[in-house]
C-alpha cells in the first residue's frame, strides 16, 4: 500500500526506480499524443508532467521539443523521487522545462494544474492495489479532460505498451490501451507475443494460458501471419493485421490511418475490461 492519505505534502510518495533511460526511448508516447490528441495538446492550459524520468532527463527534454511544435507555450515538468537525479537534471533546464523533487503527490506550485502526465516504467514495480492508489493521487491535479499515459517499454523503446486514462466529470477512467512497436527496423517475422514482456501491471496477472490476454495475442499473431501475404513490409503488415484483428476477431480498435501507419494498436475501453477484468474510476461516483 502507498499510504497516500495523511502524509505530508512535502514528503514524496513512491519508490525510486532503476532509472534506466535512453534517447528516443519514449518517442512513441510523444508521437501518440501529437497525433491522437493533437487538439488537447494545442489547447493545454496545464503543465505536462514526466513522472520518474530516470537517471538523466533525455526523454523529458525530447517531450518538450516535440509537443511544442503543436503548442509553443506548453510547459513540461520532470518529477523524480531521487534528489540526486533532480540535481543532475538541472543543467538540462530551459525556458518551459524544469525539474522537481517529488512523487505521486506531485510537487506543484500553488494554483498549478496538469494537462498530461506520463508515468512510464514506474508503476510496474508496485502491487496492483497500490497502482490504483497512485493513479487516484495523480488524478487530483489533472484538469478536466486531462490525460495520464501509464505504461512500460523495453530498454531501447522498441516495444511500448500503455494505458490511457481520461479525467472527465471529476472522475478518472481508463479509456484505452495502446501497443506500439517501433516500426523502423521491425521485421515481417515479428511475433506480437513479444509484447507480453512489457505489459503494464494490470495485465500481468491476467495473462494465464488460455485466458483473455493469451487469446488476444494468439489472435494478433494469427492476424499478423495472414497479413504477411498482403503487404511487403512491416508497416503494411502491421496495418493489415490490425484490421484483420478487428474484423476477424472482434477486437474494437482505433482505425485511423494516421495511428495505424505509425504503429499504434489502440484498443477501446470495453476490450480492456475483458483483458484485465479491471476498469478504474476514481472521483465522484466511483464504481468498479
Amino acid at each position: 500500500m502507498l499510504a497516500l492519505s495523511g502524509g505530508s505534502k512535502s514528503k514524496p510518495i513512491g519508490q525510486v526506480t532503476r532509472g534506466k533511460t535512453a534517447p528516443n526511448r519514449l518517442r512513441q508516447t510523444d508521437v501518440y499524443l501529437a497525433v491522437a490528441h493533437a487538439a488537447q495538446v494545442r489547447g493545454a492550459t496545464g503543465v505536462c508532467v514526466d513522472l520518474g524520468y530516470g537517471a538523466y532527463p533525455v526523454t523529458t527534454v525530447e517531450t518538450l521539443h516535440r509537443l511544442r511544435r503543436l503548442n509553443p507555450g506548453l510547459r513540461v515538468v520532470g518529477v523524480e523521487i531521487d534528489r540526486q537525479r533532480v540535481t543532475d537534471a538541472e543543467p538540462y533546464a530551459e525556458p518551459g522545462l524544469e525539474f522537481r523533487f517529488g512523487g505521486f503527490n506531485l510537487p506543484l506550485l500553488p494554483g498549478e494544474r496538469v494537462s498530461f502526465i506520463r508515468a512510464f516504467n514506474v508503476l510496474r514495480q508496485y502491487d496492483e492495489s497500490a497502482v490504483a492508489e497512485a493513479l487516484a493521487a495523480l488524478a487530483g491535479p489533472l484538469t478536466e479532460g486531462g490525460l495520464i499515459i501509464e505504461g512500460t517499454c523495453d530498454p531501447p523503446g522498441r516495444l511500448l505498451t500503455f494505458n490511457l486514462f481520461l479525467k472527465q466529470g471529476g472522475a478518472l477512467s481508463r479509456t484505452g490501451f495502446v501497443l506500439a512497436p517501433r516500426l523502423s527496423g521491425l521485421s515481417v517475422d515479428f511475433d506480437p507475443r513479444e509484447f507480453r514482456a512489457v505489459l503494464p501491471k494490470n495485465f500481468i496477472h491476467h495473462a494465464e494460458p488460455g485466458g483473455a490476454v493469451d487469446c488476444f495475442f494468439a489472435a494478433w499473431h494469427a492476424s499478423w501471419q495472414a497479413a504477411r501475404a498482403l503487404a511487403p513490409d512491416a508497416r503494411g503488415v502491421f496495418m493489415q493485421a490490425a484490421l484483420r484483428l478487428a474484423d476477424g476477431y472482434g477486437y474494437s480498435l482505433d482505425r485511423r490511418p494516421a495511428l495505424l501507419r505509425r504503429g499504434f494498436l489502440c484498443l477501446g475501453a470495453h476490450v480492456l475490461a475483458s483483458l484485465s477484468g479491471i476498469v478504474l474510476t476514481s472521483g465522484p461516483n466511483r464504481s468498479r
